[in-house]
């Protein structure tokens, strides 16, 4: 089957995204989005990807030093449809990353607390720099995918009177965009070690909201 007859990657308004963020992707909450991308088939959006400013200044700074910081994006949402044909989740990353600007830093995480080892990063050859640190983290134990500044700013909480959790470990994983050269730039300038991809049994989580928006391109 060639994928290009029957999907394609279009740049996509976030507004339109936001019920697959909220509803449809596990963490159910919204993120920083400089730049999004539809997956259609047929002219039907099945899938949607976004990347954006990481949280973290630390981690702009630390994956590539200060000089780079403001290169550094993330890959920060990445969701499809069931059901869709071999190969589609590597063919729709690798529109995404070829439509972004040129001379780009982007990192993205494998959540293990989900089951997840990034086989779509190792499929479309991201970099695996290791797991992130151990780190507490405050929640709201009534809506725990929720991130604490959120929930202080909805609540009128104070930060500090909100339990700590373990935060979850992930996967990190960088990838370079651009010419050959500023690729090898980039890489020569990551502070952090390279090693070996994770292997382990994935887990997928439940995807199967159906977004009211089904957008169609004209």
């Amino acid at each position: 089957m060639s994928l290009k007859k029957h999907y394609s990657v279009e740049s996509i308004n976030s507004k339109d995204i936001k019920e697959w963020l909220l509803y449809k992707h596990y963490a159910k909450r919204m993120c920083s989005i400089s730049f999004s991308f539809g997956l259609y088939k047929e002219k039907i959006l099945v899938g949607v990807c976004t990347f954006g400013s990481p949280p973290s200044r630390a981690l702009c700074v630390g994956a590539c030093g200060i000089d780079n910081a403001h290169k550094v994006y993330e890959l920060n949402r990445l969701c499809v449809n069931d059901g869709l044909e071999k190969n589609v989740l590597s063919f729709f990353v690798s529109s995404c990353l070829n439509m972004l600007p040129k001379d780009l830093i982007i990192v993205s995480y494998a959540d293990t607390s989900q089951g997840h080892n990034g086989y779509i990063y190792q499929a479309t050859n991201w970099i695996y720099t290791g797991l992130s640190a151990k780190r507490k983290e405050r929640f709201d134990p009534d809506n725990p995918n929720k991130h604490s500044k959120s929930v202080t700013e909805s609540k009128k909480l104070k930060y500090e009177d909100l339990p700590f959790r373990e935060r979850p470990r992930k996967h990190r994983y960088f990838y370079f965009t651009g010419s050959k050269k500023q690729k090898n730039i980039n890489k020569k300038s990551l502070k952090y070690k390279i090693q070996e991809y994770p292997k382990g049994q994935n887990k997928r989580y439940d995807s199967s909201y159906k977004p009211k928006i089904q957008t169609k391109l004209f």
